[in-house]
């Protein structure tokens, strides 16, 4: 059968020439790569649409979220200077204001569910464990909610947004939680898994596998196959 890929527009050739590199690099990783072009296509529409990117995952897979959110929040591989004109010359009426201008980089909007160890703890003392991640991006859905009444009393549209969830196993229960939310919020959801998929895969709109025979392998796998979707992203709007 066919990969879904064949059917959609050729990559640019900066983010093809990405991606065999990576896999010509790392060829035990090919059975990823459906997932991973799926992904950079979903993530970079959302981006392309000024929404937002949420991340979340455990221990490791907590560390990674933050490491690819170091990744795309700043500069990566590529400069990235503010580009407004308009909000250079508000910045260039001060001092502090031109110092801003000169050293602050282009940003994607991330952010990791679970960041805020206040709100986290506080939700975990006081509620479900499991629904903290959940809980956390409850206060952002409304924002992508894309539905009539939602948005018609402060006159705004829906800003799209993407959910990466990261789990080794695939039934991490807080991440399952967060992207049962998601989905139900109109969010696109991405589950990043090792070879079971687990059920993460099953809910998510992309299922992004992973091989590997334990949770290190995994983990291990997944690093180079995010640095180059940050690469693949960072390449297509830079």
């Amino acid at each position: 059968m066919q990969s879904a890929e064949h059917h959609l527009p050729p990559l640019p050739d900066k983010v093809s020439e990405i991606v065999e590199k990576m896999f010509s690099r790392y060829p035990l990783l090919e059975s990823s790569r459906e997932g991973m072009l799926r992904a950079y296509r979903a993530i970079a529409a959302v981006f392309g649409q000024h929404g937002i990117l949420y991340l979340c995952g455990n221990g490791g897979s907590f560390a990674d979220a933050l490491h690819i959110k170091g990744e795309l929040a700043k500069r990566f591989e590529t400069n990235r200077p503010i580009r407004d004109p308009e909000l250079i010359f508000r910045l260039d009426q001060s001092e502090i204001g031109k110092k801003l201008a000169a050293n602050l980089e282009g940003g994607f909007p991330v952010l990791v569910l679970g960041e805020s160890h206040s709100l986290r703890s506080a939700y975990e003392n006081d509620r479900e464990p499991s629904l903290a991640y959940a809980q956390e991006l409850y206060s952002f859905s409304s924002l992508h909610l894309q539905t009539q009444h939602a948005h018609a009393s402060v006159g705004m549209a829906p800003i799209p947004g993407v959910l990466l969830g990261i789990s080794t196993s695939g039934n991490a229960e807080n991440v399952l939680a967060a992207m049962t939310l998601a989905k139900a919020s109109q969010i696109t959801t991405i589950s990043f898994t090792g070879p079971p998929g687990g059920l993460l895969a099953n809910l998510s709109d992309i299922d992004w596998r992973v091989p590997g025979d334990s949770a290190a392998e995994i983990q291990e796998n997944q690093v180079p196959l995010y640095h180059a979707l940050c690469r693949m992203l960072e390449a297509h709007f830079v």
